[in-house]
């Protein structure tokens, strides 16, 4: 793909979320796609974006479960940028109009006290910039018409990113076994998902050091103060308005997210 291509694909995807309409997939209208174009295009709607006055956050990183890479037929995760107004405050409503096909999926949220910059970032070296981890709620959303995603697909669409919803309560990471760290996952009262960290690449700390030599090979840092979801411990759920989600971690406590149907006149971000 050449420049102006890219700009195209960047701008169909920009267009989705204000016009709330999905687009046939990037692989299917541009089959000679590669992995570079994808992130590429990624980047081109970040630059658009953080030039219109927002601001990144974070970072997530997909395509951590051994399910999803079997899917997408892939070998690694990918990942994607976390920007300031996805950030929702937890049992506060979001609507859910703001989305175009929006699931929801539990995580364990870290935030970083230090900079982390790959390559050559070691588990010891990012378990030092962790502040603190969080049980969390990451609402995933794809502009891609019916979730045909392949993995430039989602690459390309900043990695289905849509929404987070943090826990209030923090926990030293010392403290806690990610690996072992088991969650169940209600919605409207019913279980809806279990799960545990090890699912996440065996342990969230290895997502968390596989995104900081990632983006560390491409120029880029992960800042303190950011926030890093690092992937599923189960799969994700559909999510409807009046739909109430709870994700409990044993160790670090729980997070709550509701929805409702329209946008509320008052901001209910953090």
């Amino acid at each position: 793909m050449d420049s102006h291509t890219r700009s195209t694909a960047a701008k169909d995807l920009l267009a989705a979320y204000d016009s709330r309409q999905p687009i046939a997939p990037l692989t299917s209208t541009y089959e000679d796609m590669t992995l570079e174009d994808a992130y590429a295009i990624q980047l081109l709607q970040i630059e658009e974006l953080t030039s219109a006055g927002r601001t990144i956050k974070g970072h997530k990183v997909g395509l951590t479960s051994a399910a999803m890479q079997k899917l997408l037929g892939v070998s690694e995760p990918d990942y994607g940028h976390l920007l300031d107004d996805f950030f929702y405050l937890e049992h506060m409503p979001i609507p859910v109009d703001r989305f175009l096909q929006p699931r929801i999926e539990p995580e364990v949220a870290f935030v970083l006290k230090k900079p982390l910059q790959g390559p050559g970032v070691t588990v010891h070296e990012a378990i030092a910039a962790v502040d603190f981890v969080l049980p969390a709620l990451e609402l995933v959303d794809s502009r891609i018409r019916d979730w045909k995603i392949g993995l430039f697909d989602t690459i390309a669409d900043n990695a289905s990113s849509g929404a987070v919803v943090l826990g209030s309560t923090p926990t030293d990471i010392r403290e806690v076994d990610l690996r072992l760290a088991g969650a169940t996952f209600h919605r409207n009262g019913q279980v809806v998902g279990t799960g545990a960290g090890g699912a996440v690449l065996g342990s969230p700390i290895n997502s968390l050091v596989w995104l900081a030599n990632t983006v560390g090979a491409r120029g880029i840092t992960l800042e303190a103060g950011h926030v890093v979801l690092p992937g599923s411990v189960c799969a994700m759920v559909p999510v409807a308005a009046g739909d109430s989600f709870t994700a409990t971690f044993a160790g670090l406590g729980s997070v709550t997210a509701r929805f409702s149907s329209t946008t509320p006149n008052s901001s209910s971000k953090e």
